[in-house]
């Protein structure tokens, strides 16, 4: 007889929304998202150029991807971000509007069979597009759920075609001072830089985003692409990124650089493993007022534990 245990960050397809209320949804989430913008003080026309490959969304659920908890608000998840290439605040909604994000060009170059330079556009047409539901856990001990829509990272690994001798995947953000004020501040290592091993990029929870709530990702969630690791840190999550760099070295990330001691490159939840400045025992679920525990892998461990059992030396959880 066959058993399935659900996992621990599933629910019930009975408490799933229904596909027709999700598709019909579009009309009203497009409405309270406008009316969000306009409060930040964007004026609709703004808000129509702020995505792309519109057409694709809503996409369609992938039922293999749920949750154990509600969806963050739209107005809430849109409007608490961090992005610090437009402040160290998170109220960056208005500023992020100065990224041009069409045309958008993305190189993959590196130890790859040819280097590939593509508008994100064409790329994201290429990508098998689907909507998946994902904790997003903060190291600052916040979270959030999301309905992304994107596709699957190990999808841009194959259609990269990396050598047999590459490792990892190197993950770099724009660098444009003059649109993204924050990039004026020299004592960051702009760009900002992320990085997988190959073996995290190929499974099946590595994502790209392009779109959240039924709609392209707005600018200061990350348009066009952004990164959506849930296993990890949020701050392994690069945004507008526009290179995919193919290596048989381990990348130096951001946060690694600016602080290796608080920052590593795993960046794996681990509720036992604190901050050197707080706690990582629980977490603020973010729009609720309530704090929760936080689970090993931020609830993922049956899909990505086995890709660290042989580790050494490692600091897995830093």
């Amino acid at each position: 007889m066959l058993i399935k245990r659900r996992r621990g960050w599933e629910i019930p397809e009975s408490q799933a929304t229904p596909e027709a209320i999700f598709l019909n949804r579009r009309q009203i989430v497009t409405g309270l998202g406008m009316a969000g913008l306009v409060a930040a003080g964007m004026r609709p026309a703004q808000a129509q150029t702020a995505g792309i490959a519109a057409e694709l969304y809503p996409a369609k659920r992938n039922p293999a991807y749920t949750l154990d908890r509600e969806l963050t608000e739209e107005k809430v998840a849109t409007s608490y971000n961090n992005f610090y290439e437009f402040g160290t605040s998170k109220n960056i909604v208005r500023p992020a509007q100065a990224l041009t994000i069409k045309p958008w060009q993305v190189k993959i170059d590196g130890m790859v069979e040819k280097e590939i330079v593509i508008d994100a556009e064409d790329l994201i047409r290429k990508m098998p597009v689907d909507e998946r539901l994902y904790r997003h856990r903060c190291v600052e001990a916040w979270s959030m759920s999301v309905p992304w829509s994107g596709f699957p990272l190990k999808a841009l690994v194959d259609f990269a075609k990396p050598l047999s001798g590459a490792k990892y995947l190197r993950m770099e953000t724009f660098k444009r001072p003059e649109e993204a004020s924050g990039q004026k501040q020299f004592w960051y290592p702009w760009p900002y830089v992320e990085g997988l091993s190959l073996a995290e990029a190929r499974n099946d929870l590595a994502y790209i985003a392009t779109g959240v709530y039924g709609k392209p990702i707005p600018k200061q969630m990350g348009a066009p692409l952004r990164l959506a690791v849930p296993w990890k840190y949020g701050f392994k999550s690069v945004k507008s990124i526009v290179r995919f760099t193919f290596t048989d070295q381990k990348p130096k990330s951001f946060w690694e650089a600016m602080a290796a001691d608080e920052y590593g490159f795993w960046a794996n939840v681990n509720p036992a493993v604190a901050h050197p400045r707080w706690s990582q025992a629980t977490e603020e679920v973010i729009g609720t007022g309530k704090r929760v525990p936080t689970l090993i892998y931020n609830g993922y461990g049956e899909q990505v534990a086995d890709l660290y059992k042989d580790m050494t030396g490692e600091k897995l959880f830093m």
